[in-house]
């Protein structure tokens, strides 16, 4: 099994963002509606670093509606 390369959550979480015409401060409102309070900077910063857990990679892609991924390497 290969390993995922550094960075692909942050980019498939930025590209269903961008497909879904969901901006920072509607993820952070969807995010709020299911009880994870987020704010747009501090989603903007773990972004631009992608340091977060699968945990939250897991609840941004249920807030946005997100019901399956294809990931291809």
């Amino acid at each position: 099994m290969s390993q995922i390369e550094n960075g692909t959550a942050k980019r498939i979480l930025r590209a269903e963002m961008v497909r879904r015409d969901v901006s920072y401060d509607d993820l952070a409102r969807l995010l709020g509606e299911a009880g994870v309070k987020e704010t747009n900077k501090s989603l903007r910063s773990k972004l631009s670093r992608g340091s977060f857990t699968a945990d939250f990679f897991l609840q941004a892609m249920n807030a946005m509606g997100v019901s399956s991924l294809r990931i291809v390497e």
